[in-house]
């Protein structure tokens, strides 16, 4: 079955060339140019991934990201002009599991359309992870913390899920890296602290104790206090 991509950009070049792209490539496409034009097609087609640009007119990307969290995990790839580190964390922030800064190569946009795919397919093993109050189960993409649902994004699930595969370890920046993004992140290590922070809300979101620990100058584990 074709993945299905959403495109929401309102610069009408970028938009034809990107979804007549993705079409030659085997998507399926479906296209909006404005905000509530992204979330409509959200709510009548769910896609696979989002495409996002964050210069939308009237309600801009970030706003969008915000309303795409309150109900859905579906993987955003957000479109930026700037490239500023706070630009970039901001998005994060809001719930984007990756960004692309304009102008951009075809070739790129694949390769992390193809990785955030992936990440959001599910897995072909049934084993349970477990650890403290946390399971996590990675055929279905479902976590629960003390028997509580949590809604994760794609890429807090993978980085949990990564916690979870290796637990009380201590975990470098670097290594997290490579293992959750799968290739040299331009935005460095900081993209970590964004999502372990946001991780971190919703594990804690009822006044659980931590199990995200900082490792001064090391990185992070997963262990009790």
């Amino acid at each position: 079955m074709k993945a299905r991509v959403l495109v929401v950009e309102d610069d009408p070049r970028v938009l034809s060339a990107v979804a007549r792209g993705l079409t030659l490539e085997g998507y399926s496409v479906d296209a909006a140019e404005d905000g509530p034009g992204g979330l409509a097609l959200v709510a009548a087609r769910p896609p696979d991934v989002v495409v996002l640009d964050v210069m939308l007119p009237g309600m801009n990307g970030l706003e969008v990201c915000d309303r795409l969290r309150r109900t859905s995990g579906v993987p955003i790839l957000l479109l930026t002009a700037r490239d500023g580190i706070q630009d970039r964390v901001a998005g994060l922030d809001r719930g984007a599991d990756d960004y692309l800064v304009k102008p951009f190569a075809f070739d790129e946009l694949l390769a992390r359309l193809r990785a955030l795919l992936r990440r959001g397919r599910p897995a072909q093993y049934g084993e349970m992870l477990r650890y403290a109050d946390l399971e996590l189960d990675p055929a279905t993409r479902e976590v629960w913390r003390d028997g509580e649902p949590l809604a994760l994004t794609a890429r807090e699930f993978d980085l949990l899920e990564f916690f979870l595969r290796h637990p009380r370890q201590v975990l470098s920046r670097n290594r997290i890296l490579e293992q959750v993004w799968g290739y040299d992140y331009l935005g460095g290590s900081n993209v970590i602290d964004v999502h372990v922070r946001a991780l971190r809300d919703k594990l804690e979101g009822t006044g659980q104790p931590r199990l995200i620990q900082t490792i001064r100058g090391a990185g992070y584990a997963l262990r009790e206090s």
